[in-house]
C-alpha cells in the first residue's frame, strides 16, 4: 500500500505530522496481543498531543479543545495523571503540572511508549458520499473503532461527490471516536477517489474484497485467502455499482463477496464486511511482517 500512502496526503495525516519540537526516543513495545490490549486500554483519562515529552521529566503544552476537555469537562487539576498519544502508536503517562487561562503544562512520569500496529491493515474504499442524516458519521466512526487504517470516500456514478463541509466534519468524528475507543494510531481520512484512481491500488494489492450481491459468501472466500500485511475492502453506494464498475474493479484484481441474502445499505454492508474481516485476522494472529 506504499502507492496509497503516496498518492493523497489528508490533512488530518499532515497535521499529525507537523514536526515536534525534539525527537523522541521511543521504547518499543511487543506487538503481541497482551501487549497491545495493555496499552491500548489503559485506566487514565487519555488526550490526543502532536508533541509528546521526550523523556520522563520533559514537558509540554496542551492547549485548545484537550486543555478545555481536562479542565471544563473533567475538571481536572494540578497533580492529576493522565495519558497523551500522538496518534502514531506512542503513549505516555504525564502529570499536570501548571494550569492558566489558556493552557496547561504536563511532566512526563516516564519515557514515551511506542506500541506497534498488529495484524492485517484494512483500508476501506466506500461511496458514502450521498448518505444523508449522520450514516456517514456513523461509518467513519464505526470504521475507527473496528481498527481500519484508512477510511477514502470513493465517488462513482451513483455516488459522484462529498461535500468539502462533510470531509472536515469527518476528521472530528475520527478524533473523537479516536480517543473514545483508545485506539493508538490514528485512522487516516484520504480525500475522495474515482474508481479510475481505485484499480491501480486494486492491482498492486494482494488483498482485495468487493461487497457484491449474490456473490460468493465471504466466509467461503476467505477460507481460501492468503494472510498479508494490508488489504483493500471496497463498498458501493446506494443503489450498488453499475455492471461497467464492477468489470473493472474485479478484473483488477478485487474478489467479489456476498454479505448474506438481503439488501444493506452501504454504512451496514462497510461494517459487517471490516467487522468480519478484523475478527479474522484477530483469531489467526496475523503478524505484521
Amino acid at each position: 500500500m506504499q502507492s496509497l500512502a503516496a498518492a493523497v496526503r489528508p490533512r488530518f495525516v499532515q497535521f499529525l505530522n507537523r514536526p515536534s519540537l525534539k525527537p523522541l526516543s521511543l521504547r518499543a513495545f511487543s506487538s503481541s496481543s497482551s501487549d497491545y490490549a495493555n496499552q491500548s486500554r489503559g485506566g487514565l483519562p487519555r488526550f490526543f498531543s502532536q508533541v509528546l515529552p521526550p523523556s520522563k521529566g520533559g514537558i509540554v503544552r496542551v492547549e485548545g479543545d484537550e486543555f478545555w476537555h481536562m479542565t471544563k469537562v473533567l475538571r481536572l487539576s494540578t497533580n492529576d495523571r493522565v495519558e497523551l498519544f500522538n496518534g502514531k502508536g506512542g503513549l505516555i503517562e504525564v502529570c499536570i503540572h501548571r494550569i492558566d487561562r489558556t493552557g496547561l503544562d504536563v511532566v512526563a512520569l516516564e519515557d514515551p511508549k511506542l506500541v506497534l500496529p498488529q495484524h492485517t491493515q484494512w483500508n476501506v474504499f466506500a461511496a458514502f458520499g450521498t448518505l444523508k442524516g449522520g450514516r456517514a458519521d456513523w461509518l467513519v466512526e464505526k470504521c475507527t473503532e473496528l481498527g481500519a487504517q484508512s477510511v477514502t470516500p470513493l465517488l462513482t456514478e451513483r455516488s459522484p461527490s462529498i461535500s468539502e463541509n462533510r470531509v472536515d466534519r469527518l476528521e472530528r468524528v475520527i478524533l473523537a471516536a479516536t480517543k473514545q475507543c483508545q485506539r493508538l494510531h490514528e485512522m487516516v481520512l484520504n480525500p475522495p477517489m474515482k474508481i479510475d484512481g481505485l484499480l491501480p491500488l486494486v492491482s498492486q494489492s494482494k488483498l482485495a474484497f468487493v461487497a457484491i450481491a449474490e456473490a460468493t459468501p465471504l466466509v467461503t472466500a476467505l477460507s481460501s485467502s492468503r494472510n498479508e500485511s494490508s488489504g483493500l475492502i471496497i463498498v458501493g453506494p446506494e443503489g450498488d455499482f453499475t455492471e461497467k464498475e464492477v468489470n473493472k474493479i474485479v478484473e483488477a484484481g478485487a474478489t467479489a463477496v456476498g454479505l448474506g441474502p438481503h439488501r444493506l445499505r452501504v454504512e451496514t454492508a462497510t461494517i459487517a464486511l471490516l467487522a468480519t474481516l478484523m475478527l479474522c485476522s484477530d483469531s489467526q494472529q496475523m503478524p505484521i511482517p
